[in-house]
């Protein structure tokens, strides 16, 4: 003998999901205590405020680096300014099979340089470019730098990969056939100190240190260019 199914629940009785203010409406109907008081509309979230705060952030910073670019550099145009002196580092070579970053505080011992790196230490004369492995413009400077070496024998051609590894600056070197020393700068410490935001970015430095110009654009890419202003310069008779 089959025992009948028991009848299903009312509607009233079935599970609904929660819902806190119909939850309370219902209480004030089963109480009598009134009416349940008129939604309020949802208010929108405002992030203004937080806008503002992000904005100040980022000012702050902007403001922050540049007080420390104009104290190294005495300006926030990318480089060190004609007349001052340049900043000392030593960067590896792309050759020397070293994977280290720079040092932007070396010692500067001119009776032992570091072979394996390019050693700025205010000795001069120096040409010296600020490119980026994967900027077309700024690796054809570097090409510009070393056809117009062979026309400056007493003066030092180089240039820094800015945050790039061995590898990548060694293939450039390889593929390009430089034979002027070329670094990288591993971790982009150079270009921070150096506040290179753009390239192509030269700095002609005179003997002792000083820089004599700063040229930056892909007017320099032209090597008759490059060549005339340093022959105009004469930065190898100041020594």
């Amino acid at each position: 003998m089959s025992t009948p199914e028991p009848p299903g629940r009312p509607e009233s009785e079935r599970p609904t999901r929660l819902d806190p203010e119909r939850a309370v409406e219902a209480a004030r109907r089963r109480t009598g205590s009134g009416p349940a008081p008129p939604r309020l509309p949802e208010q929108p979230i405002s992030t203004r405020r937080y806008q503002w705060m992000i904005g100040g952030f980022g000012l702050l910073l902007v403001f922050v680096f540049s007080v420390y670019l104009y104290a190294r550099g005495g300006s926030t145009t990318p480089g060190v300014a004609a007349g001052k002196p340049i900043h000392r580092f030593v960067a590896p070579l792309a050759t020397s099979g070293l994977d280290v970053p720079a040092n932007a505080h070396p010692r500067c011992n001119p009776a032992r340089p570091a072979r394996r790196g390019l050693n700025v230490c205010g000795r001069g004369p120096l040409v010296l470019a600020f490119f980026a492995t994967g900027a077309g413009p700024c690796i054809r400077t570097v090409d510009t730098l070393q056809t117009v070496s062979r026309r400056f024998a007493g003066m030092k051609f180089a240039a820094v990969a800015i945050n790039a590894d061995r590898a990548a600056t060694l293939r450039l070197v390889r593929r390009r056939h430089w034979t002027i020393p070329v670094a990288y700068d591993l971790t982009g410490l150079i270009g921070q100190i150096y506040g290179v935001t753009v390239c192509p970015l030269i700095e002609v430095v005179r003997p002792g240190g000083t820089v004599a110009a700063r040229l930056i654009g892909e007017a320099w890419e032209a090597p008759g260019a490059l060549g005339a202003k340093l022959a105009k310069l004469n930065v190898t008779a100041s020594g």
